[in-house]
């Protein structure tokens, strides 16, 4: 087996880069909420909005939307919300777009390129927005890293 010249980059090295460990957001629960979304599943040990390098996960209780980094087109913080239309599982007649909610105060609308699915089992129901209530509104921005005004 021959050695490389000196200098030359392995290719197992090239490939081999460190990635960065993903980003993790809790959703914040408001206290009268708590005990009606665990009666759904939805708890703060089955939800989270993850971020790594190439991928968006965010988990509500049985509910999961997976999409591809680059899909997030923008996002922005909103709220205060009725609790009615903002905590739970929720399909907006308006624009088709998926709530995933665990308090009224505040929470980050992700806007996508291509509508992805969440509520529904299947690719027939898919949305082009999501908004998370997560406990750090600002942080989840910040971890985006998307242009600003987006």
């Amino acid at each position: 087996m021959s050695r490389p010249a000196p200098g030359t980059p392995r290719p197992w090295r090239a490939a081999h880069r460190p990635t960065p460990p993903p980003h993790r957001f809790g959703f914040r629960f408001d206290p009268p909420f708590r005990l009606p979304l665990a009666l759904l599943g939805v708890r703060p040990e089955t939800t989270g909005v993850e971020l790594d390098a190439d991928t968006v996960t965010i988990r509500f209780g049985p509910w999961r939307l997976r999409t591809a980094r680059g899909n997030v087109t923008g996002a922005q913080v909103g709220g205060p919300y009725r609790w009615w239309r903002a905590v739970g599982p929720h399909l907006s007649l308006a624009d088709g777009g998926v709530t995933f909610g665990t308090g009224t105060t505040s929470g980050v609308c992700l806007r996508f390129a291509d509508p992805v699915p969440a509520l529904a089992p299947g690719r027939w129901l898919r949305h082009p927005a999501v908004t998370v209530t997560v406990a750090d509104p600002d942080g989840l921005l910040r971890a985006l890293r998307l242009p600003a005004g987006s």
